[in-house]
């Protein structure tokens, strides 16, 4: 083999091993395969397209510490995040109303009464969004014992709590997630 041809093959080969794992592609978008939280690596657990009758709504994606197959061992994990890329525009009391309704179904009325402060702060973050727009991006970190918010990397809001974080989770990872499909998805299934 010709020294050209050999330097060419390890370029591809390189090329290739730099592409693996820098970043799982979901519904048209990119996601990273680690992101770093409050000095901690978190790595990609799974992700799926949130869908709405037709639309495709966003794309959700979980990140933790190590793999988990669960609810238990996502709960068990800390810090993680949430993060929803949007497909779609939606005003802010769309996304906020999903939230209360995915919180309802997945919590009894008890857990749901304890973090009813919670959900209205979160709420409130959500409605001074005015709108979420397409290619705009939700995170919802469970970091340092509550949630914080960031729309577009930019931090938005706190919200103390595990018990809190743990009703959230469940809107996606619950007995009754927002949809069975992406539950899957998420656990990287």
């Amino acid at each position: 083999m010709s020294a050209f041809l050999r330097f060419a093959a390890v370029t591809v080969l390189a090329l290739c091993a730099a592409g693996a794992g820098t970043a799982a592609e979901v519904g048209g978008v990119k996601l990273d395969d680690k992101i770093s939280l409050s000095g901690q690596e978190l790595v990609l657990n799974g992700a799926g397209v949130r869908t709405r009758v037709v639309f495709k709504v966003y794309v959700a994606s979980l990140y933790l510490p190590q793999p988990a197959k669960d609810l238990s061992a996502v709960l068990g994990k800390g810090p993680r995040r949430i993060q929803m890329n949007m497909l779609r525009t939606l005003a802010a009391d769309q996304l906020v109303d999903a939230l209360n309704e995915g919180l309802a179904e997945n919590n009894a009325p008890a857990e749901l009464a304890a973090v009813k402060p919670q959900a209205d702060q979160l709420a409130s973050i959500m409605k001074a969004f005015k709108e979420v727009k397409e290619k705009d991006v939700v995170a919802l970190d469970f970091v340092d014992g509550g949630t914080r918010v960031s729309l577009n990397g930019e931090a938005k809001g706190a919200i103390p709590g595990e018990p809190f974080n743990q009703a959230l989770t469940r809107i996606w990872l619950g007995d009754k997630p927002v949809q069975a499909d992406l539950k899957k998805a998420l656990l990287g299934g």
